[in-house]
Order: C-alpha cells, then structure tokens, then sequence
C-alpha cells in the first residue's frame, strides 16, 4: 500500500518572517571612516609649493640618481648585442641622459606641467632586438661598425614612429580615448604602471643578493622606522634616506670588492657585484655633448619601423598611467583630456628629437621617479626642473656621470621594489572613487588587473632572446606590433578595461562607476581647479588657495 494511502496530513507552510530594515552595520560603530579626498592630503610640499634651494638641489639630485638606474640597465641589455664596446655604451648612456634632460625640462613646462621625469623606456627593447637580430647574419669590417649600423637603423625608426605621437596627441585623439575612462579603469591602469615592472625588481636584486638585500632591508628601516624613533632626524631621513643608504651599500660594495669576495665568483656574478667591473669611468670622454646625427645619417627600414610604432603606442599608455599616479602624489587634481592630449603630442616630438640626436630607445613618464614623490612625500614641480640640469650636466661631462652611473645594478632595483611598489598602491588608492562594493565593479577590476598580468607574461616567456615573440605570422611588421603592445601590462589593462567597462552596462552604472566624480576633472572648465595645476606657465596666478604645503588640509571639492 503506498504512501498516498495513508490518512496524513501535509504539514503546515512554513510563514516567512515579515519584512523589516537590515541589521544595522555594526562596522560603522568600531571606528571612524574616511570619505574620498580628491587631492593627496598631507604632503610636505606640493606641485607648486617649493623647498628651500638648499634641500631642492639635494631632492633633484635624488631624482637624477634614481632615473640613472634603468638609463643604465637599458644601456646594458642592448648595446653588447649591437656589438658595441664599453666607450659605445658610455656614449648612449649619455646621450639618453641629455635626451631625459631636454624631455623633461620640456614636459613640465608645455607638456603635462606634472612633475614627472621622463626617462628611458624599457617598451622599446623589443624592437631594438628585432633591428639587432636582423643584422646577426650581415658581414661587417668590425663589431662597432655592426654598432653604428644597427643604431643609425634604430635612429630612422624612432623617427618615423614619433609621429604616431604626434597624431594621436595634437589630433586629440588620445584624450578623447581617456574621456572613456574612470576611476574602475584608472585602477588597473595605474597599478600595473607599478607592478607590471616587478622583473626590475627582486630578480635583479638576487642578482647580488650580497648587496642588493641590505639596500633593501636598510631603505626600509631608515627611511620607514629609524624616523619614527629618532624625531630629530625624522625629516631628513624621511627625504633623504634613499641617498643615505645608496652611499652606505655603495661603499660596502666597494670593500667587497677589494677585499676579493667576488674574485672567484661567476662572470654574471661579478658584473652585479663588483664596482669596477662596469668599465665606464675609464671609457667615458671628459667632455663630449649629444649632437644631431651624431652616429651618421639615419637608416630606415620598413620591416623595423612598425614594430617601433608598437612600441611608440605602448609609451603613451605607460606614460598616462604615470601621469595620473603623478597627479595624485604631487597634490594636483587628474589631469584632464586636452593635458593628456598635449603630453603625449609633445613625447612625440621628444622622439623626434630623440631619432635626431641618435638616443637608443625613446622616453616615457619615470615611474621609479613619480614612486619618489610618494617616498619624500614632495612633489614640487620645481625640483623636477632642477634634476634635469643634472641629467644635462652629467651627460656632458661624462667622466662625472660615468662615476654615479658605475653604481652597482641591484643597489637600483631594491630602490625599485618600493618605488614600484607605492605607485601601484595609488592606483589601488583610486577606487575609493567607485562603489567597492559593486559585483560589477569587481568583474571589471580583476579582468583588466588578471589579464594585464598574465598576457605579457606569456608572451614575454615566449619571446626569444632576438627578440620575436610568440605571434610569428608571415607578416613580420604585423608580428613585431602585437609583440611589442601585449607585452605591456598597462597596455592590455587600458585596452581590456575601457572595452569591457564602457560595454557592460555602463549607462545604467554610471554613479557605481565614479562618472559623477570623474567627469569634471576630464573637461577643460569642468574644476576651477584644472587651470590652476595645467595651465601654461606664461600665466602666472596666486597658487596657495589651489595647494596647501606641509600639513595644511586641502578642502574638498564639492559638485
């Protein structure tokens, strides 16, 4: 008999609980809460506030040190395999040394008036090793005439490429791209400006790790906790610790060396460690100024100059995420679209003249640099300006600068792995601009940050040390593009964020997506604000109810 013929009862139906207010967020009671701050609060001296002379001259020539390391890194990586000799490596090392000088100076005052140095790019490598590798099979008289050669040819490509630049800036292409972005871009965009360097990082650190983890573990301490324990000191080692500690390790490096620690190391070993080993005090000239065509008449080819432009296309990206990072760390407010526009305009002409004057590889922001205004919590435009007359002044006389140029490689990339690092926390810091707590949002926001680190990591796991990639179609330009942009993190975040958060339902998640906030800055007249920090300097206005120094409160703007 089944169980239908039995004479029970169904039980009742459960009644669901009335409907009643949440329960009260009892977060809200154990703490208080910060509400966004559009401009940084609390720095010691803002984008136009300025420090004494005294202390800007020792800040600017924190900076010049700090943009040496990946001048040099880079000078190191290419021009061995161009087959140039230690004097040849010298000569490049000043020639984009004088090119950072005249691009800086340049950029902040007509271009994005931030305080950001523009140094050497590391996106131009790829390329570069392209150009090289085609001439591995060619027969030259002697190495440096394959040198001269291959520059000449790298010199007509970065010629041809600028004016990409060009076009995209003037033609107010690329600041009608950054009206697409907000604050759920900007993250992604500004982090991986940080963190997608981290090869530059610990990995060189380990390289000579005798030296490179003390600077590390020093810089922290001195400049994090000593300042904090010793409040006499706490301003001079919170501005100058880096330069502290830079001469400490140096000159323990030093009595390494001459004590013979590395005397039976490895070759790879001792390139890292020792300080004699660089070979550019003894090869650089007294006195040699960059000059146009100073290697010969440009060479251009088809097939290397597309594969420039790729990398011409990843500088600006790279540059406009620095450029927002700056913004927030020198107290201005984002930079607006015709900024955008203008700065990247004028890279393209620094290109230009960076082709003219034979530098290696083109420019882009520092990073390292704008992680440096976090660090001394300064962010004075004029300090900037300062650090290009060193960059010009050791560029010219090479024997001085071929001495702080000799600084032993993992010294610089423990820098990097905090300076890095803060710029990759600002972007972090711009969410607070959007609803946190928007599933949305977090599915835009881990897309653009997954993927802009996963796809340049696969392709430059696959990229050959000739420098071709892992797209390898029949048609060499088209290869040498793709290449060079996707493996660029910040690149592929920009890209992937601007699809996907302008698609996926973003009219109906404009306020979620921080538009109320954003919008105004991106507008010319849009903040009274925009023309105080980006206006040409020929148009002189009271600063001080723009920007507050030292611990003055910025007050906020409202809508």
């Amino acid at each position: 008999m089944g169980e239908t013929d039995h004479n029970h009862q169904a039980p009742p139906p459960v009644q669901a609980p009335p409907v009643g207010p949440p329960p009260p967020n009892l977060g809200l009671s154990r703490g208080p809460t910060w509400t966004p701050a559009e401009q940084l609060l609390h720095l010691h001296y803002c984008i136009h506030s300025n420090p004494s002379w005294p202390q800007a001259i020792l800040l600017a020539f924190q900076h010049y040190i700090v943009m040496l390391g990946t001048t040099v890194m880079i000078a190191n990586t290419l021009v061995p395999s161009m087959g140039g000799s230690h004097g040849d490596k010298a000569r490049v090392i000043q020639t984009l040394l004088f090119m950072s000088g005249l691009n800086t100076l340049l950029q902040t005052w007509f271009g994005s008036r931030l305080p950001t140095v523009m140094g050497a790019s590391f996106a131009f490598i790829l390329p570069v090793l392209s150009t090289i590798n085609d001439y591995t099979d060619e027969t030259f008289s002697s190495e440096h005439e394959r040198f001269i050669y291959t520059i000449r040819t790298v010199q007509g490509s970065l010629i041809v490429s600028s004016f990409i630049n060009i076009f995209l800036g003037y033609s107010k292409v690329w600041g009608n791209l950054t009206r697409l972005f907000s604050p759920i871009i900007i993250v992604p965009v500004v982090c991986l400006a940080g963190l997608g360097l981290f090869a530059r990082g610990f990995p060189m650190v380990a390289s000579c790790i005798q030296i490179g983890l003390p600077m590390l573990i020093l810089l922290v301490i001195t400049q994090q906790y000593l300042k904090r324990l010793v409040p006499v000191a706490h301003h001079v080692l919170e501005k100058f610790a880096l330069l502290i500690c830079i001469a400490v390790v140096w000159a323990f490096a030093a009595i390494l060396t001459v004590a013979g620690a590395y005397n039976t190391a490895k070759v790879p070993t001792q390139m890292s460690c020792r300080t004699d080993r660089s070979y550019l005090l003894s090869t650089a000239p007294w006195i040699k100024v960059p000059y146009p065509f100073q290697w010969g008449t440009p060479i251009f080819k088809a097939s290397h100059v597309f594969g420039m432009m790729g990398a011409a296309l990843v500088s600006s990206a790279e540059s406009t995420g620095t450029f927002f990072a700056a913004a927030r760390l020198s107290g201005a407010t984002p930079p607006p679209a015709h900024v955008l526009s203008r700065s990247i305009g004028l890279q393209g002409i620094s290109m230009l003249v960076e082709g003219i004057f034979g530098s290696l590889v083109g420019t882009t922001a520092s990073v390292e640099n704008v992680g440096l205004l976090g660090l001394t919590h300064i962010g004075s435009r004029r300090v900037v300006q300062i650090s290009c007359a060193f960059m010009i002044f050791f560029s010219i006389f090479g024997k001085f600068g071929a001495f702080f140029a000799s600084i032993p490689i993992p010294i610089f990339a423990a820098i990097y792995c905090v300076l890095f690092g803060i710029v990759a926390a600002v972007g972090i810091s711009m969410i607070q601009f959007a609803n946190n707590n928007s599933m949305r949002n977090m599915y835009v926001l881990g897309l653009a940050l997954f993927l802009g680190i996963s796809i340049p990591q696969y392709f430059v796991m696959n990229t050959a040390p000739d420098g071709h990639g892992p797209v390898r179609t029949n048609a060499g330009w088209f290869n040498d593009i793709l290449n060079t942009i996707f493996s660029s993190p910040t690149t592929v975040a920009i890209i992937v964020g601007t699809v996907v958060d302008n698609t996926l339902e973003a009219k109906d998640n404009a306020t979620d997506r921080g538009l109320p906030w954003w919008v105004p800055f991106q507008v010319r007249k849009g903040d009274v604000r925009n023309g105080d920090f980006y206006r040409f300097p020929l148009r002189h206005e009271y600063w001080a109810k723009s920007c507050s120094s030292n611990n003055d409160v910025i007050p906020s703007h409202t809508h």
